[in-house]
């Protein structure tokens, strides 16, 4: 061996392929050789021992001979040599020291030379070292009780052959393909469950290795095992990150199960260990669960519930044993949540006598040692290492963490950091199976009493001792309390804080998690100074405001909500840097606290803070006081902002607090928009300080005149709200009328009483303010030059009531119309024109506008125009615009009934074709066409010319007065706009019908193509309407308009039929059910009375087998019950004028059904509701009556079929209910 050392390189190459040309010819030629039979009748040598004999005893200069041998030859070699030696893993022979020894060559030959590795070699690589790993487990298992010295024999071994796999990896990385990607991945998943299966299988258990560290021992002599494991997740942590976008979906199931397997043996033992070792390993394994639930490629439903057992073990690794608390003395812990008293809980301190060391210094005492790694994802461990060291960066011996921090200390934090996250990505990855584990990882009790075997999220958050555990740990509930969380949260309900029985409902535990959330939160609201931490608190504070039901919690919470909020923002926040941006946070959280449902006790709150004069004082003590004095920070735009938003919060949710703000609420207003004048160009801010003129930007002056208009929504009184069933209404669905809620429309729903007992105070109040606003801020804004502002100014005159209107001087009405024409005509952007088209359309529908066919004339003109813009968004709200038109002179028509509206007067002309043309736009403009079509149909005498109706018709086609029965003329430039639609070539009563047919056809289309519900509700009532003839006008315009429409009516009720039997939707049915019941006579049904009765009949007879998919399907299930009823009512009162012989037969048919259907009817009629005596008496007598009605139509009919019984039995059920 010493000649060799001491020969020529030539001479070490030839050594070397003499060398492993032998080895072939020996195991080529000697079966039993390469098979692991034994000696050959040749040769008594072994394979081990040949290999030692050729090979490993010329190791040192086969390794300097490598770089002179050609690449691809020395791989080559050496992967016959790997796979020789992987071969002989099933022989009883002991090949541990073989496999150390060809993995020490490897890789010195690896240092030297670099490999040619394709897919071939690399699974062949990869098998092989399996092959080897496997064999060294096995060998471990029986060795268990052994010496340790045959076992760290063994254990070597099995780590040189990992760190070969992570050089040869390092070389190959950003070749390797998808295939080859999902190979590394298995290997990896292979040797993981193997060296698993070895230590569960050791007589070691994990208390063993807690006792060993204890006694200040390396630990068991299988700590070597969790060291491999330590890399082997390192490896699988490195791959998943770089190519686990193309790992196959079965693969990473596989990956899934693994790391189920290995969290569940951990969750199995009572607690996780705590050293050196054990942290590493735990730290690896996290990581490498965090890169995997990142992006789960399958389901984790199955897999959820094992791993927050199993990772809520560690939220205390390393805690309990080496920190200690004080936590809140049990005397100061109050029952009920009073964060702002004074008897406010000690904040946990942590123990330590060291005497203070800056972070620099307590670095260098803690990292003395050789400079390692730190955890970064993408960075992979040297591979000369055997195990996997994790340091931290200065911010991790930062003096906000108040110790002296060693570096098993940082790790063990980063464990609980990692845990933390893992359970983050949980949630994000299967949010919905994540809910189920809210018990586990949230408070429901006493949270400031945190119990070392009870910890959560929360007591993380609260009382961990390093700071990233906590910031972390905010992290994870907001993202639990994030996305579908806030429609889960929904049902919760708070029943105190007593105790339960052996069940909980689901609403209790969720609202006792709500309120201990709460109370932990605002608890550190109170006391905490990071700026980091703090910003992420307010974070968890706004999600809590979006998600909590705080109608069914304590009535005293959102009142202890805001003042804490409000009693931080008066403090301030002693970070300099971050002070604006905490701020801004904290007046966002009591902006979203203001925005919740309104609350009687925060009324009472605001009303005593207005009543003590706190407003009117320079006392910072009220929450009005800081939201008007912070408003004022116009040398910080973003907290002006802020501030502005709950002010506008608070007219919206407490309109009737603004009687005593509007002074200053003007003030403030005036003053920003004097600041930002148009002589002075406003600019977009982006949190300028110093001089305030010129950079108040567009963005903060839209906020103050939201502000303004919200405040002038609340003192004139707008509600926005409206009869979604109208004239539908029957004594059988009264009960069903809901009221529509507009957003944009204040909530009196605490002030209704208020209201109701002062509204000619309220309306007086908002007269005032109104010209207050058109005079002092509306000339600011209404023409300046950001488009946002004067969109924001124009909508200001969309909420204002009809009753204010007309109170308003002729001056001051005649420039709103002009501003809202002008605006909605001239202005160049589309987002003016928009917010111009939404206030006429709020103000057309005042019945004194109605009357005026020159405002109605203009109106149409602007609205007519935009319609044809080419943004959906300004033809949604200019079509919406329209239908409130077509409404309005319906109920112009109605409140004039002698004056009817002729379908060839020019303005009907434009509002039909204009709104006919819509019916082939989008869904949202289709469906106000429908409306719009539906007013036309039900108020416009389509069967009637201008011809031959006896009144006056000015100018515009509209022949209505006013009160002093002065009639209007429009302007003549409307006939030079829209001449076309006019001046027809065709005579007026081939037009009428055009439209008829084309109403009928777009109602046809907009049913299968458009918005159903809105279609039907409006068009197919209305439309049905269009049968009904009017007194007065039989002649032959009439008789062709008719004519359609019976040619027509079989389509429509057809379709409507459908809808009310088979649709899924039940307000779709409940509109169809509506408008099978407008026609007044047999007459306007035509041929399809028949398969109307029968069709109401087979529904009502069928209706207990409908199939409610839906919670709410129940609630709309008894409307629709109710609407069919007065449907059914109807047409069979109207049965007995019928000559249709056949339904008269199958009323006889069905005459027992029918008899059982009426007897249910008189017996509901005693039942009481919620109304007044007088209204339950009233509705009760509409209800006999129409029972009675249709009761004897179908005596009538039996009467003429002969069936005397049947006659009797109905005169009997008839007398009863007189």
């Amino acid at each position: 061996m010493a000649a060799l050392s001491s020969s020529s390189p030539s001479a070490a190459v030839r050594s070397w392929r003499t060398a492993f040309l032998t080895l072939r010819d020996e195991t080529l030629t000697s079966p039993r050789l390469a098979t692991g039979g034994g000696a050959t009748s040749t040769s008594s040598s072994s394979i081990p021992q040949l290999l030692q004999h050729l090979i490993f005893s010329n190791s040192h200069s086969f390794i300097s001979a490598a770089p002179e041998l050609p690449p691809h030859e020395v791989t080559s070699d050496l992967l016959f040599l790997l796979e020789l030696v992987a071969t002989r893993c099933h022989v009883e022979q002991d090949m541990t020291a073989t496999f150390s020894y060809t993995s020490h060559l490897i890789r010195d030959v690896w240092r030297r030379v670099s490999f040619e590795i394709n897919s071939s070699s690399w699974t062949l690589i990869l098998d092989s070292f399996a092959k080897m790993l496997d064999y060294l487990f096995n060998k471990l298992t029986p060795i268990a009780t052994a010496d340790s010295s045959a076992n760290a024999a063994t254990i070597s071994p099995v780590m040189d052959c990992l760190e070969l796999i992570r050089c040869l990896i390092s070389i190959q990385v950003n070749k390797f393909s998808p295939a080859e990607n999902a190979q590394l991945v298995k290997f990896l998943l292979r040797v993981i469950v193997g060296s698993h299966a070895t230590l569960i299988s050791s007589s070691y258990s994990i208390t063993n290795q807690i006792r060993s560290a204890e006694m200040g021992k390396r630990g068991p002599k299988y700590s070597s095992l969790w060291e491999f494991q330590t890399v082997a997740f390192a490896m699988l942590a490195d791959t998943v990150s770089r190519a686990g976008s193309s790992i196959p979906a079965d693969v990473w199931k596989s990956i899934i199960e693994v790391f189920r397997k290995v969290m569940d043996f951990l969750a199995s033992k009572s607690l996780p260990v705590e050293n050196n070792i054990m942290s590493r390993f735990y730290s690896s394994l996290l990581h490498c669960l965090h890169l995997v639930l990142m992006d789960p490629k399958c389901s984790l439903a199955d897999h959820v519930a094992g791993f927050v057992a199993a990772l809520k073990m560690f939220f205390t690794y390393g805690v309990s044993s080496r920190m200690q608390f004080r936590y809140p003395d049990a005397g100061h812990q109050e029952k009920k949540l009073h964060i702002t008293s004074e008897s406010s809980l000690e904040e946990p301190k942590r123990v330590d006598c060291s005497p203070y060391k800056p972070p620099h210094l307590r670095r260098k005492d803690t990292l003395n040692m050789k400079q390692k790694k730190s955890w970064n994802p993408q960075s992979s461990s040297d591979c000369e290492s055997s195990t996997v060291e994790f340091t931290s960066s200065d911010s991790d011996y930062s003096d906000s963490d108040g110790l002296v921090q060693d570096s098993e200390t940082v790790r063990n934090s980063k464990v609980r950091v990692a845990a933390i996250v893992c359970i983050q990505d949980l949630c994000q990855a299967d949010s919905k199976s994540f809910t189920t584990q809210w018990t586990l990882l949230l408070p429901s009790s006493d949270v400031l009493k945190p119990r070392k075997f009870e910890a959560n999220l929360m007591t993380c958050l609260l009382y961990d001792p390093y700071l990233k555990v906590r910031i972390t740990s905010a992290s994870a509930l907001a993202v639990i309390l994030d996305g579908p969380s806030s429609i889960f949260l929904q049902v919760a309900e708070y029943k105190g804080s007593s105790k339960f029985g052996s069940f909980t409902a689901l609403s209790s535990s969720l609202g006792q998690i709500l309120m201990q959330l709460h109370t932990g939160i605002l608890y550190l609201i109170q006391r905490e100074t990071h700026s980091r931490l703090l910003a992420s608190l307010f974070k968890i504070l706004m999600l809590l405001l979006s998600s909590t039901p705080y109608s069914r919690m304590p009535g005293e919470l959102l009142p202890t909500v805001i003042v804490c909020l409000q009693t931080r923002i008066s403090e301030g926040f002693s970070s300099k840097s971050d002070q604006s941006g905490l701020l801004v946070a904290a007046i966002s959280c009591l902006t979203a606290a203001l925005s919740t449902s309104p609350s009687l006790q925060v009324r009472e709150m605001l009303l005593k803070e207005i009543s003590a004069g706190l407003l009117e004082t320079d006392e910072n003590s009220g929450v009005l006081f800081t939201l008007v004095q912070y408003s004022k920070e116009l040398t910080s735009p973003n907290i002006c902002f802020e501030t502005l938003q709950a002010l506008k919060a608070v007219a919206h949710n407490y309109p009737n607090i603004m009687f005593a703000c509007w002074e200053q609420v003007s003030t403030i207003v005036y003053n920003l928009l004097a600041v930002a004048t148009p002589e002075v160009p406003a600019r977009p801010w982006k949190g300028h300080s110093g001089d305030t003129a010129g950079y108040i930007g567009e963005k903060l002056i839209t906020a103050a005149v939201k502000v303004l208009d919200d405040s002038l929504r609340a003192l004139s009184g707008f509600k926005g709200t409206e009869d979604l069933l109208d004239d539908k209404v029957t004594p059988f669905t009264y009960d069903c009328i809901r009221m529509k809620k507009v957003s944009s429309a204040p909530s009196y729903e605490l002030d209704s009483m208020e209201i109701m007992n002062s509204e000619d105070k309220a309306c007086q109040s908002g007269i005032e303010q109104w010209c207050e606003a058109i005079e002092k801020h509306m000339p600011l804004i209404l023409w300046h030059p950001s488009p946002m502002v004067r969109g924001a100014s124009v909508t200001c005159f969309a909420g204002i009531t009809s009753s204010v209107f007309f109170s308003l001087v002729k001056e001051k009405q005649d420039f709103i119309f002009s501003t809202l024409i002008n605006a909605s005509v001239c202005d160049e952007v589309t987002s003016v024109r928009s917010a111009a088209c939404r206030a006429i359309g709020v103000i057309s529908s005042f019945p004194q506008v109605s009357q005026s066919a020159e405002i109605l004339d203009k109106f149409i003109r602007a609205v007519e125009i935009n319609t044809r813009d080419s943004l959906v968004s300004v033809r949604i709200t200019a079509s919406w615009a329209l239908a409130n038109i077509c409404d309005s002179i319906g109920h112009c028509d109605a409140d004039f009934p002698s004056q009817d509206l002729c379908a060839d007067s020019p303005s009907i002309t434009i509002l039909t074709e204009c709104a006919l043309r819509l019916t082939k736009d989008g869904d949202k403009i289709k469906s106000n066409a429908v409306r719009a079509l539906g007013n036309l149909a039900r108020f416009v005498n389509y069967t009637c010319l201008s011809g031959a109706c006896d009144k006056p018709v000015d100018q515009a086609g509209l022949s209505v007065k006013t009160r002093n029965n002065e009639v209007f003329t429009s302007r003549n430039d409307m006939k030079g706009i829209h001449g076309s639609a006019s001046n027809s070539f065709h005579p007026p009563s081939m037009r009428i019908s055009s439209w008829l047919e084309r109403m009928v056809q777009a109602f046809i289309s907009c049913v299968t193509t458009g918005n159903v519900k809105m279609v039907v509700d409006y068009g197919g009532r209305n439309l049905c309407s269009l049968g009904t003839s009017r007194e007065g006008y039989i002649n032959s315009s009439a008789m062709r308009g008719v004519w359609f429409w019976h040619l027509r009516a079989p389509s429509v009720f057809s379709i409507l039929l459908l809808l009310l039997r088979d649709s899924s939707n039940f307000k779709i049915r409940i509109q169809a059910a509506a408008a099978l019941a407008v026609p007044a006579s047999i007459h306007d049904y035509g041929k399809s009375f028949p398969d109307v009765i029968q069709g109401l009949e087979h529904i009502i007879e069928n209706l207990d087998s409908d199939q409610i998919s839906a919670p709410s399907g129940f609630k709309y299930r008894i409307v629709l019950e109710k609407q069919l009823t007065s449907t059914m009512l109807h047409v069979l009162a109207l049965a007995s004028s019928t000559d249709h012989e056949p339904l008269k037969d199958f009323l006889v048919k069905k005459a027992s059904f029918l008899e059982e259907w009426l007897k249910m009817l008189c017996s509901s009629l005693g039942e009481t509701n919620t109304h007044s005596d007088f209204e339950n008496k009233s509705l009760g007598a509409q209800k006999i009556e129409m029972i009675s009605e249709a009761i004897r139509s179908l005596i009538e009919i039996y009467k003429g079929r002969k069936h005397d019984s049947l006659v009797q039995k109905l005169e009997k059920l008839d007398n009863s209910i007189q």
